[in-house]
């Protein structure tokens, strides 16, 4: 299987992958640390609205609502 590095924005619903990075300042690595969001944690995006809606995923047993734009910041290694 191929792997590829995608955005949180460009998965889709129930793909799953691994956090490998967030590009975004130390204010919001840290509020995404704090919630658990962090490189090498697996990850399962449960599903986005069109438009401007939130993205959801899910890390372990928890889900968390991130605004598109951080959602974008965070890239994933998905298998392809």
């Amino acid at each position: 299987m191929e792997e590829c590095v995608v955005s949180l924005i460009d998965m889709k619903a129930g793909q799953r992958g691994e956090i490998v990075q967030i590009l975004g300042g130390r204010g919001m690595v840290r509020r995404l640390w704090v919630l658990g969001v962090v490189p090498g944690k697996k990850v399962e995006k449960v599903s986005s609205l069109l438009a401007n809606g939130p993205v959801v995923i899910r890390l372990g047993q928890q889900e968390i609502a991130l605004g598109r734009g951080v959602a974008q910041k965070i890239l994933v290694k998905v298998n392809g």
